[in-house]
């Protein structure tokens, strides 16, 4: 367990600003399914954070999965996260303008390739704008920089490990999609996959992690929500694993910096018929 905290506030951002070290990158990202919004790029052309360049996950993924941004290997992300001007000795802060969705996958990620200098801006854009920060349309023009990357397996799960932990009962499953995709009353956003959730797992919606002014909740307010979870390994799963981060962030902030993460989450369970399927009456 561990007292540090993986976010950081506006105000913290504002003060750190003009540190060389400082790296600032936007990860606004959108289901495709929300027709009603522009996109994550689209979000990020209109306004950004002033030389923050863009962390597209559905670019920085693998290329050879049909599954929508998997984790890249090691020198793909390597070579990406290099183009985006960071190095080894950079200390990220992800942030997004629609909520908590990728800034904390972003975090994820790169925890996950090895690099634990990352934080998420608590509250994202809006908090920064509320607290004074400029925001531009000015693209960045980012220096080629060298990143080394290596992969940290004990983060990350596939479709194999979620099916012996499901045999074997050994790890806690915690979901992070809403209550009624989980029970199976709610249709999936993804209309060729059934709703329903991994057998033996647990419930912790996202918007349950959430203040209403788009922050984490403080560890006061996570703990009575999360305590329970602290005792036992943990994974996190969701849609398409990006809203499972925001759980694996919250746990993080209580302390507990273990969690896995199950990359293919429900997108991949669902789609292959010898996965079992519960759902709650």
């Amino acid at each position: 367990m561990s007292d540090r905290d993986p976010l950081v506030s506006a105000d913290w951002l504002r003060a750190n600003f003009a540190r060389p070290d400082i790296m600032v990158v936007d990860a606004t990202w959108v289901p495709p399914f929300l027709k009603d919004r522009p996109n994550g790029k689209a979000c990020y052309g209109a306004e950004h954070i002033p030389g923050a360049p863009y962390f597209d996950i559905d670019l920085i993924a693998d290329p050879d999965t049909p599954l929508s941004h998997m984790l890249p290997s090691a020198s793909t992300f390597a070579d990406h996260i290099g183009a985006l001007g960071i190095d080894n000795s950079s200390h990220v802060i992800a942030y997004d303008s629609n909520g908590f969705f990728a800034s904390a996958r972003v975090w994820w990620m790169f925890r996950a390739m090895g690099h634990e200098s990352i934080h998420v801006l608590d509250g994202g854009l809006q908090a920064w704008k509320k607290a004074g920060g400029v925001v531009t349309t000015k693209l960045p023009q980012p220096e080629q920089k060298s990143f080394a990357a290596t992969l940290n397996p004990e983060l990350i799960r596939d479709m194999s490990a979620m099916r012996r932990h499901v045999q074997f009962g050994d790890t806690q499953i915690l979901d992070a999609r809403a209550q009624g995709r989980f029970d199976g009353t709610s249709p999936e956003p993804r209309p060729d996959l059934p709703s329903g959730h991994i057998p033996g797992s647990i419930c912790v919606p996202v918007t349950s992690l959430l203040d209403a002014d788009g922050t984490l909740k403080s560890k006061q307010q996570l703990s009575p929500l999360l305590a329970p979870y602290l005792d036992r390994p943990s994974v996190t799963t969701c849609g398409s694993g990006v809203s499972a981060a925001v759980i694996s962030l919250a746990l993080a902030r209580l302390g507990d910096w273990s969690a896995g993460l199950y990359d293919g989450s429900w997108s991949e369970w669902a789609s292959d018929a010898d996965n079992p399927i519960a759902t709650l009456p």
